[in-house]
């Protein structure tokens, strides 16, 4: 017994070194276990994020932009507030903040950095929670443009698989480019470049050091830390970005102090947006006839208009300060019984479309006096009695036919029974200096708007010719058969009416009025062209004859005082006025341009006693034709 108890005593002294062992390789065996376990964890996450399509992170949506008629720009569309740049368009202050603040270790990880999960783990469990997080600028920007999921461990693991995929495809300065476009900034704003004009007035490019931290110190809470919001929180918040800044190395001290003593005053409205004309209006609405809606509003589109900026703002100062002039004139009060230094109850409106006689391109367009106050557009939709403008297309059809020549001698007498297609109502139109005369040359029917000479040129024509010919030009549609017609008895549009007035300017040929030149993506693909119509539709002798009559309207007819108001320019034109006094009209075009101004109450009424068109209209057109930015256009003898 004691042979056997002394020979098992040292078997049972070598069995803890075999559980040693044993422990060691089930030890083993687990951590192979957990390496292959995570191994397979990471596989599937990264097999995940393939499924995403990468290539969308750069199609950010943002708001297409908008460029007048010389490749300035000019205004943005609906939609996002973020304009696109590219990473040299932005400042290296702001690069630098950036890194500082959100992933000082950004250019030595692959998308994810152990490091500051380590020190984000240690300080949760100190501190208790998930108070410190450890996302880097490349997790961020794949959180921010792929649909992860909710804020659990499962997005971070896809979040920290789409940051690998991220960084094996793309480089660096791509990736910051990437993040610096789509991150939120406040306000409403996307981007760095919205963001830094928003808030400085300037682009990206050129932020200095203190604007740069500001923006970087919005990041992490946009709107709590908007300057907008609270200017004593942006500048806490950059202050910890410049500390950081400097503790890394890419700044010094001094210049930490001079940043920090920099005021910054950011401005009280944003910018980003300007639709404050009837010109964005209108080119919105046409450019919803030719592009899709979430193109416009997402797409970055590139929009080149016809839009001359600088005639546009002469325009709309042109009917602004015109049509305050004549409502505090005298006589426009007392016909209105407006006490002195009140303003009238019903404004007195006015609109101007002016087109380019080398393409058809609206160069600039004024839908009343103040789009603040009313958007309508009486440019484009108000429909208006045209009055003795329609005069210069019955003389042109007249022409045409061979019926008169400009000395046929018309009679300016009082219309008669007899003048009249037989069974006409009666028609008794008077001249508008009340007077009537013997035989003149037809030409001085023209040239002094004579109703009874007028309405004699159309019938001898024939009413149904001349109203055909208006239709043709587009004036309207179905115009009666009746004498009236010759004295603009019939109502259209500015717009309309102007487009008539290219085909006597171009020679007639009715140019297509556009707003828009030609759209393209972000890639520079055209999406859409203007096309340039032109269509003949006035007879080109009879169109010149009747063009050399329309100049003599401004040298000696209804129209003489242009040159009193500074007309300075070869021009031909026309006045227009309703009965009443209701409508005022000038129609003419210079070498380059036709320009058509309305002056008018929404409520038809009469305007005033004495309410010409040339009292009225005229020198709103002058004010723009003789305009510097109307030197753009082609300029030199009527053709």
């Amino acid at each position: 017994m004691n042979k056997r108890s002394s020979k098992s005593s040292p078997r049972g002294a070598k069995r803890p070194k075999r559980r040693k062992r044993s422990f060691l390789v089930t030890l083993i065996k687990l951590g192979f276990a957990a390496l292959l376990f995570w191994i397979l964890i990471a596989l599937f996450y990264y097999l995940w994020a393939l499924t995403f399509d990468i290539s969308t992170i750069g199609r950010m949506p943002q708001r297409s932009s908008i460029y007048d008629r010389n490749g300035t720009f000019y205004s943005r569309t609906v939609g996002e507030n973020r304009v696109v740049v590219p990473y040299s368009q932005v400042s290296q202050n702001f690069v630098n903040a950036l890194i500082s603040r959100e992933d000082s270790r950004f250019y030595d990880h692959h998308g994810i950095d152990p490091i500051g999960i380590a020190r984000a783990a240690v300080r949760n469990l100190l501190f208790g929670g998930m108070k410190q997080g450890a996302s880097t600028i490349t997790q961020q920007l794949a959180r921010n443009s792929f649909p992860l999921g909710g804020k659990n461990f499962n997005r971070k693991f896809l979040e920290a698989a789409m940051a690998f995929r991220i960084e094996m495809e793309m480089g660096k300065e791509q990736i910051l480019e990437l993040y610096m476009n789509r991150i939120y900034f406040g306000s409403g704003l996307y981007g760095v470049e919205a963001a830094s004009q928003a808030y400085f007035g300037k682009p990206a490019a050129d932020m200095d050091l203190s604007e740069a931290a500001l923006l970087a110190g919005l990041i992490r809470s946009p709107n709590k830390f908007s300057p907008l919001n609270n200017i004593d929180a942006s500048i806490a918040q950059r202050n910890v970005v410049l500390g950081r800044m400097e503790d890394l190395g890419f700044i010094t001290h001094a210049q930490l102090q001079k940043a920090e003593e920099e005021v910054i005053t950011p401005r009280q409205q944003c910018l980003v947006n300007p639709l404050n004309s009837w010109a964005v209006d209108a080119i919105l609405h046409e450019l919803e006839q030719v592009v899709a809606l979430d193109r416009i509003e997402n797409g970055g589109l590139r929009v080149d208009t016809t839009i001359d900026a600088g005639l546009q703002q002469a325009a709309e100062h042109a009917v602004a300060t015109r049509l305050s002039e004549v409502e505090h004139r005298p006589d426009f009060r007392q016909q209105h019984h407006v006490a002195k230094g009140a303003d009238p109850g019903e404004p007195l409106q006015g609109a101007l479309l002016a087109i380019d006689n080398a393409n058809g391109g609206i160069a600039a367009i004024v839908g009343g006096r103040d789009f603040g106050r009313s958007k309508y557009n009486r440019a484009m939709v108000a429909m208006r009695q045209i009055g003795s403008s329609a005069k210069p297309f019955v003389y042109e059809e007249a022409f045409r036919k061979g019926v008169i020549t400009p000395q046929t001698l018309i009679s300016d007498a009082r219309l008669t029974p007899a003048d009249l297609p037989s069974r006409s109502p009666a028609y008794d139109p008077q001249n508008s200096d009340g007077t009537f005369g013997g035989d003149l040359p037809a030409e001085e029917g023209l040239v002094h708007s004579r109703n009874t000479m007028s309405v004699r040129v159309g019938m001898k024509t024939g009413l149904g010719d001349i109203a055909s010919t208006m239709e043709r030009l587009g004036l309207a549609e179905h115009i009666p058969h009746y004498p009236s017609i010759c004295l603009g008895s019939f109502e259209s549009t500015l717009r309309n009416l102007t487009t008539a007035y290219t085909a006597l300017a171009t020679g007639g040929r009715k140019l297509q009025p556009h707003l828009i030149e030609q759209v393209t993506d972000p890639e520079g693909t055209v999406l859409y062209r203007a096309t340039h119509g032109r269509i003949a539709t006035l007879d080109p002798t009879a169109t010149r004859t009747t063009s050399a009559i329309l100049t003599e309207v401004l040298t000696h007819g209804t129209a003489a005082k242009s040159a009193e108001l500074g007309l300075r320019k070869p021009a031909a034109g026309k006045t227009g006025t309703t009965d009443h006094f209701v409508d005022a009209w000038f129609l003419g075009y210079t070498q380059g341009l036709t320009c058509g101004v309305w002056v008018g109450f929404d409520r038809p009424k009469t305007i005033m006693h004495g309410g010409y068109g040339a009292e009225l209209a005229l020198p709103i057109w002058v004010d723009v034709m003789q305009a510097p930015a109307a030197n753009h256009f082609a300029s030199g003898p009527i053709p």
